[in-house]
This record gives C-alpha cells, sequence and structure tokens, in this order.
C-alpha cells in the first residue's frame, strides 16, 4: 500500500509515517520503480503500535525501546513492566505540576473581579514573577 493508505489504517498522517521512518522507529519503506514508499500490512501495525504507544505519551525514546522490547520474542514482561512504571510515575510527577498550576490560576481568577475596572490580580502576579516560578 502507499503511503496514503498506511497514513488511513495506521491513523497517523504521511507526514508522521516520514518523520517515524526517518529517526529510525520504523523500517525504510521498500520504495517502487517511480520512488514511492510502498508498505506491507506488518509496516502499518507498527505504526498502529507506534500511535498507540504516543497516545499514552510515552516519549520517542520510549517508544523505540517498547519496539524493541515488542519485537524481542525473549524479551522478560519485567523489562516492560519497568517502562511502563517509569512512565507512570513521570506522568504522576506532571499531574502534580499541572494541578498546582491549576490551583495557582484558580486563586488568581478568585481574586479578580472580572468587572470594568483595570485593576486585576491575574495580570499583577504575572508581571510579579510570582505566580509560576
Amino acid at each position: 500500500m502507499n503511503i496514503g493508505q498506511a497514513a488511513r489504517e495506521s491513523g497517523l498522517s504521511a507526514k508522521m509515517i516520514r518523520y517515524y521512518e526517518s529517526i529510525g522507529l520504523l523500517a525504510p519503506a521498500v520504495r517502487s520503480d517511480s520512488g514511492y514508499r510502498l508498505y506491507q500490512a506488518a509496516d502499518v501495525h507498527t505504526l498502529g503500535f507506534i500511535k498507540r504507544s504516543r497516545d499514552l505519551g510515552f516519549s520517542l525514546e520510549e517508544v523505540a525501546r517498547l519496539l524493541t522490547l515488542w519485537q524481542d520474542r525473549k524479551r522478560a514482561s519485567a523489562d516492560v513492566k519497568q517502562l511502563a512504571r517509569r512512565h507512570i510515575d513521570e506522568l504522576d510527577r506532571r499531574i502534580g505540576e499541572l494541578s498546582s498550576l491549576r490551583n495557582t490560576l484558580e486563586h488568581l481568577v478568585e481574586h479578580c473581579h472580572g468587572d470594568d475596572r483595570p485593576d486585576c490580580p491575574i495580570l499583577q502576579e504575572l508581571a510579579s514573577g510570582g505566580c509560576c516560578s
């Protein structure tokens, strides 16, 4: 199948497929005599794996490791679990940061009158640099 068909089947854009190929997440596609990329069902399956991994927030580096583990039938599931656990820990850290940012912004919004006056504690706090450091 051509890159457009592979894109539709995998849920990725053609641009992302070319990118994943360029960074080595996907093996270079076979080329037709006219130079067009041609993909097999196995390639689309790999692209789906990459997409689902990215949808779960794994970094490109982590996706590469997951692909290696997926393709290694002798791997220990403990290795996969360890990688996933580290990712969960990172997600928890980011959730904590986002929660803190949300709480700060909520506090600022609660103290803003939201009327016709120019006085605005949100802008004052942003200008002072005190809210988000």
